[in-house]
């Protein structure tokens, strides 16, 4: 016989469950990342909160000040200079398009070795040069258009960050007792292995986390070198849109590319070509060199889920995205690991 009781008791309950989804879905995602961050730099603040006395508040406005220094003053930079920066840009494109020379100097062409070479390379790539001038002049206003979004999404991105360090002070003063309640939960409802799964979820996200704000340092630091060094406008500027771009696998070669055609195009060929050089064989190797070793404790997440966790996290998360899919996603496929392989070791063990 039907319970009314139970069965209203139910109802209200998902009813007011599903009420308060609908009122944290505009916050999910500054208070996923206020928990993924605040996960990766707990140990930092554990070393804080012993030396200030175990004081939990002035250690979490401690923790998050400094988090402020380290992101919202990058991306409030970032935020407020690539609009005008992005807008000048397209305007010299726009007006060096008919300056540019098809072919090279002199003397890049004596150049010993591979001189010939690079000029004949050159000169076979643009030898149709007013059809060349087309294509671009068709694509200038799609990309012009294109990177005002791109700057709209930075603005909304320099808004969440502001939320995400609001959420992270209590995530930080209050995270014992959060961890506590949730290990708790967890445990009653997995078991074991719920709190196998929770552990592994943790190191996960410490070591995705690591190897993308690491090798984003390291990418921002070696691509300002080379910005000083070719003279590259706004060389801060172009350091820290390299430091935000550096999860996307195109997104320094972008700015590092654009730098590049910025300094031909003001007749630096030979900074160009620099950068050029520099940009592929120094900035984006540390990709390749740095991230493998910062993570080489966790599973490595597939080229084609970074790409999937970029542009799915950019699409709903806004700017933060572009960090937390990734990571959500490393989570999601290391755990699927996990229990694949906890489930063939259990085939294995049963006795035929």
């Amino acid at each position: 016989m039907i319970n009314i009781n139970q069965v209203t008791r139910i109802a209200l309950i998902t009813l007011l469950a599903i009420g308060c989804i609908y009122v944290l879905q505009p916050f999910m995602a500054a208070v996923l990342f206020a928990a993924i961050f605040c996960l990766f730099t707990w140990p930092f603040y554990h070393r804080l909160w012993l030396r200030l006395g175990k004081r939990d508040t002035w250690a979490a406005i401690i923790m998050t000040l400094l988090l402020l220094i380290a992101l919202i003053l990058p991306m409030a930079y970032l935020a407020m200079n690539l609009a005008e920066s992005s807008d000048q840009l397209f305007n010299a494109l726009g007006s060096g398009l008919p300056n540019f020379q098809p072919k090279l100097p002199d003397w890049m062409r004596n150049l010993p070795i591979f001189g010939e070479q690079i000029s004949l390379t050159w000169e076979r790539a643009t030898v149709s040069h007013e059809e060349m001038l087309q294509i671009l002049r068709q694509y200038y206003e799609p990309m012009r258009a294109f990177a005002l979004r791109a700057v709209q999404l930075v603005a909304g991105g320099f808004l969440q960050l502001l939320l995400v360090l609001f959420v992270a002070f209590f995530f930080y003063r209050d995270g014992e007792k959060i961890a506590q309640s949730l290990i708790a939960i967890v445990c009653r409802l997995g078991g074991e292995l719920g709190k196998e799964m929770l552990i592994l979820s943790c190191n996960t996200v410490k070591g995705v986390m690591l190897g993308i704000f690491g090798t984003a340092l390291a990418q921002s630091a070696v691509a300002m070198v080379g910005f000083l060094l070719a003279g590259a406008p706004a060389p801060l500027l172009l350091a820290c849109a390299t430091f935000f771009l550096s999860v996307v696998p195109i997104g320094p070669p972008i700015i590092w590319g654009g730098a590049s055609f910025w300094l031909y195009n003001q007749g630096e060929l030979g900074w160009a070509i620099f950068l050029g050089l520099y940009g592929l064989l120094a900035i984006s190797t540390v990709d390749n060199i740095v991230k493998p070793i910062l993570i080489s404790h966790t599973s490595h997440l597939p080229l084609l889920l970074i790409v999937f966790g970029v542009l799915g996290g950019a699409l709903t998360f806004g700017f933060i995205g572009i960090f937390l899919g990734p990571t959500l996603l490393a989570v999601g496929f290391t755990l699927i690991q996990h229990w694949m392989a906890l489930q063939n070791k259990k085939l294995i063990e049963i006795p035929e």
